[in-house]
């Protein structure tokens, strides 16, 4: 149960961010600019970034969302367990992977963030943009994890909620639903 009266229908960011709108609109403009906006990394390398470091964070609910988000845009599932488990080993291109490592480096504390895997970064083709929104992306899902942590928002335990909420971030980014999410009332009663 979260520590703060959340709607139940809406489970994890969510919730909070229709808690307080008006601090959630310019949280949901960033990430929809950095995980949606015009990027020479595709969206679904983005969604990456945000898995990688929600799961060294051990945030369960960021890091099925962003799972489940990645898999939908990268058209398989091979891609965003092998990132999580054996980076080294990953179906993502030489570049991706010393971004991931900075992703993760981030996620530990900005000042781990080394001369070497900038320079590697560099070295494999990374833009200045690229590498800065990165650290961007990593820092900002540090805070989105223990947010939603920090609260002891609800986790759903049901595969079927994330590929739901992937579908949606696919199709919707990260702006609010113009309709609000009420609908969700009769998904969650089901």
């Amino acid at each position: 149960m979260a520590y703060i009266p959340l709607e139940a229908h809406l489970p994890g960011i969510t919730g909070l961010l229709e808690y307080r709108k008006d601090s959630a609109a310019p949280i949901r403009e960033l990430t929809q600019i950095l995980l949606r906006g015009p990027s020479t990394l595709t969206e679904g390398e983005r969604e990456l970034i945000a898995t990688v470091v929600s799961n060294k964070n051990e945030c369960r609910f960021c890091t099925a969302a962003h799972t489940a988000a990645a898999n939908i845009l990268l058209g398989e599932q091979e891609t965003s367990a092998k990132v999580k488990e054996d980076l080294l080993n990953a179906p993502v291109s030489e570049k991706m992977k010393v971004l991931l490592t900075i992703a993760s480096q981030v996620q530990v504390s900005g000042k781990n963030v080394t001369v070497a895997a900038i320079r590697k970064a560099k070295d494999e083709g990374a833009t200045d943009i690229e590498i800065h929104d990165t650290v961007l992306i990593a820092a900002l899902f540090c805070l989105y994890n223990r947010y939603v942590d920090g609260l002891a928002t609800v986790t759903p335990t049901d595969a079927s909620f994330y590929n739901s909420l992937g579908e949606r971030l696919k199709q919707h980014g990260y702006n609010r639903l113009p309709q609000g999410y009420d609908h969700l009332k009769k998904q969650s009663a089901e």
